[in-house]
């Protein structure tokens, strides 16, 4: 934050700020302090509404607003670990259904359950849903 302040990098810094007001506002609300695994999931939501607020700003042709709300995902994004690519993943959800013996779309939750903790922050969970969805119909 401070080397935002020096650089004089509003949009940064805001998003900075967002980002430790949502983890101050946990730690108070729930009374705990946020460990590594619940910061990545609050990051991981954060970037999943930013995402959404910005689909909805295009549709509305406001992209100005969308800029923003995509520049702050890009800021976010910083404080996540590496994405998978296509492979890895891929790879994962093969590896997820092979251990969990999954037939058919009733074990969709027993492989998503077992993918989510290993994937939180490092892929969006709903393409890994859809992903793990046509794996299992097909």
């Amino acid at each position: 934050m401070k080397v935002a302040m020096r650089a004089k990098d509003k949009n940064r810094l805001s998003t900075i700020r967002l980002i430790l007001a949502e983890f101050k506002r946990i730690e108070v609300d729930e009374r705990i302090e946020v460990d590594n695994d619940r910061a990545l999931a609050v990051l991981d939501k954060m970037v999943k509404q930013r995402r959404d607020s910005a689909e909805q700003y295009k549709n509305a042709s406001r992209q100005e607003l969308a800029d923003q709300e995509d520049a702050e995902i890009k800021t976010i994004q910083e404080f996540l670990p590496a994405q998978l690519d296509a492979e890895e993943l891929s790879a994962m959800v093969d590896a997820a259904i092979a251990a969990s013996d999954a037939k058919g779309m009733s074990a969709m939750g027993a492989v998503m359950g077992q993918l989510k903790p290993q994937l939180q922050g490092r892929a969006d969970i709903g393409a890994v849903s859809s992903m793990v969805k046509q794996r299992l119909t097909a």
